[in-house]
């Protein structure tokens, strides 16, 4: 079967998202009720994330074309994002926690949005990399439902963890960028769908728009906790 390029917000896109926010939904109910299922469901998110990386690497691999560093190194920040929350869900670190949930809502949910690839459904490639995504994004979800991870206090002291984290990914992905030509982060130009950088002005005064961003948007997810939040005794 020819493999058809990926038009986002097309039927396929919308068919994609539908399918896989049904899968991630039965995921999250398992982490409500507890007990054997949320245990089996965790253990299925974490294989997940962690063999999203080889099985994304190998997608690409079966399409016959040569690859970008890009595509072979295993440091786009979906790609960390995804170690990260492998390792939260079999640890429960409150630092690889607190990482997964502001990454995931924040971030590698606007992968889902608007995704960075260019081959459509029946190619591995596509369902390899909705399926890492919603397993981040899911991750992300999933460890605050299953009562699993809540912020530090003061309220803010999370968001403001998860940004340094995210500050300082970016600061190395620009520096690997300019050795080896590659676009981790897309730090050093834009991607080549249309995305939310699109809006965000030109490189690279885009990347300031990221930390402001992050911040913002950081801070916004840590709101639900705000309530009960005081200093730590």
């Amino acid at each position: 079967m020819p493999i058809e390029p990926f038009h986002p917000f097309g039927m396929q896109h919308f068919i994609t998202l539908g399918v896989g926010g049904t899968v991630a939904g039965g995921l999250l109910m398992a982490a409500r009720k507890g007990g054997r299922p949320r245990q089996l469901a965790a253990a299925l998110l974490a294989l997940a994330n962690l063999t999203a990386w080889p099985a994304n690497y190998l997608a690409w691999t079966s399409l016959g074309t040569p690859l970008a560093l890009d595509n072979v190194l295993p440091f786009h920040l979906c790609d960390v994002a995804a170690f990260v929350a492998g390792f939260a869900l079999l640890t429960r670190n409150r630092h690889l926690c607190g990482m997964t949930y502001f990454w995931g809502l924040a971030a590698t949910m606007q992968a889902l949005v608007t995704p960075a690839i260019s081959v459509g459904f029946p190619a591995w490639a596509f369902v390899t990399f909705f399926v890492q995504h919603f397993a981040i994004v899911t991750a992300a979800l999933f460890l605050p439902l299953a009562g699993w991870w809540k912020p530090k206090r003061p309220w803010w002291r999370s968001p403001v963890e998860a940004y340094l984290w995210a500050a300082l990914y970016l600061f190395v992905a620009l520096g690997i960028n300019s050795v080896l030509g590659t676009n981790f982060a897309f730090a050093s130009r834009v991607p080549d769908n249309p995305s939310l950088i699109d809006h965000l002005g030109p490189w690279p005064w885009y990347l300031l728009s990221f930390h402001a961003l992050s911040v913002t948007l950081f801070l916004l997810l840590a709101l639900p906790w705000k309530k009960n939040s005081g200093t730590r005794s």
